[in-house]
């Protein structure tokens, strides 16, 4: 550290000191907003210095009113985004919860009305059924009796359709077979398949 002289006084640090005329109203309350950030009073003047600097701000033009301006701007976002969230929740109230509540509402007071109390049966648990595992050769006679005639009437559709069947044999090319049917009955037997 170097020593430097000022006014006939011998000070140690690095920089000199410099008197500054101020009103004495501002000194005082340059002092006691100093004493917030427990520093000396040039630390404090340096540190509002490089701030303003850093941002650009002018303390008597512009920059306040632009910072002033963004954090309306940003206080105008927070509020609509608050009240669509208010919005929302307002929603849900109106279609779900209120329902809802409504409703236990209204069980709450059958349930008062009645008087009686529910009676608590115990729980029985089924003994686990292991006869599915058993082959079973038995239908019920109805179904039985509905198959046969379903299988029947299968077997007659089928003869009749081998019945319009006819060999073609072409001048050139393999022969084939064609089946004599109408559009509607092809329809039909297209729908019973399904």
């Amino acid at each position: 550290m170097e020593k430097q002289s000022t006014n006939g006084r011998t000070k140690e640090g690095t920089g000199a000191y410099s008197n500054i005329t101020v009103k004495k109203e501002t000194a005082t309350r340059f002092r006691s907003y100093s004493k917030k950030f427990g520093r000396s009073h040039s630390e404090v003047l340096d540190g509002m210095i490089s701030y303003f600097k850093e941002n650009s701000l002018d303390p008597f033009g512009e920059g306040t009113k632009i910072i002033l301006d963004s954090i309306k701007k940003l206080e105008r976002q927070m509020m609509k985004k608050i009240d669509r969230l208010i919005a929302i929740i307002k929603n849900m109230e109106k279609t779900s919860i209120r329902p809802t509540y409504e409703m236990m509402l209204i069980l709450y007071e059958a349930y008062v009305k009645d008087g009686r109390k529910p009676k608590r049966e115990p729980v029985q648990i089924q003994e686990e059924r292991k006869d599915f595992l058993e082959p079973r050769n038995t239908v019920p006679k109805t179904e039985h009796d509905r198959m046969l005639k379903e299988f029947k009437e299968y077997k007659k559709r089928c003869h009749e359709i081998i019945n319009n069947v006819e060999k073609v044999e072409p001048i050139m090319g393999k022969p084939y077979l064609k089946i004599n049917m109408g559009i509607g009955d092809f329809e039909s037997l297209k729908y019973q398949l399904k």
